[in-house]
């Protein structure tokens, strides 16, 4: 079930759990939500709505799991700094891109800017449902936060791609099992 012919699948022997279960569960869980959300937002706010809400409650999950989860869940364990990144994207443009167990550098800064833009494309959703004030404004900002959001989900998706072929290991995989190559 390779997604791209020629990449390689983790060794059972040496592939090792990366991601817990509620990792896995609160990424494919976010990605459903804001599918959901954006597919439905001018036409089923009810349903729109639930999924603003559960987008909230996956982001409050998945932040406090970033700092009592597991080794690879934690933030720590991939939030770097702006050298850390660019030595990694150097890396991978000259081909020989720096193996990381969790999460590349790159990857990291992704997931947060992922994070963050949800929570400010749902907060800005639930003031402008709300708001006495501004009511406008709100939903202005809600529809720019939500098309970033739409950027930051393709470029996501594209890291992934990249990030698979040039480890050679299937990322998509690896986060519906766990299991990467250690």
């Amino acid at each position: 079930m390779a997604v791209i012919e020629g990449m390689s699948e983790p060794n059972p022997s040496t592939a090792i759990k990366v991601w817990d279960p509620l990792v896995r569960v609160l990424h494919w869980g976010l990605a459903t939500a804001f599918a959901v959300a954006y597919a439905t937002g001018e036409e089923i706010m009810s349903v729109h709505e639930v999924a603003g809400y559960a987008i909230l409650v996956i982001v409050s999950l998945r932040l406090v799991w970033g700092f009592i989860g597991t080794p690879y869940a934690r933030f720590a364990d991939f939030v770097r700094g702006p050298g850390a990144v660019r030595g990694y994207l150097r890396s991978l443009v000259a081909g020989h891109p720096e193996h990381y167990v969790g999460h590349n550098p790159a990857g990291g800064w992704m997931i947060m800017a992922l994070l963050g833009g949800v929570a400010v494309t749902a907060v800005t959703g639930i003031l402008a449902d709300q708001s006495g004030v501004s009511h406008g404004t709100f939903e202005e900002l809600h529809e720019v936060a939500a098309n970033g959001m739409l950027l930051l989900v393709l470029g996501h998706i594209a890291g992934v791609i990249v990030g698979s072929l040039a480890h050679r290991e299937n990322l998509v995989r690896a986060m519906i099992t766990g299991r990467k190559k250690g």
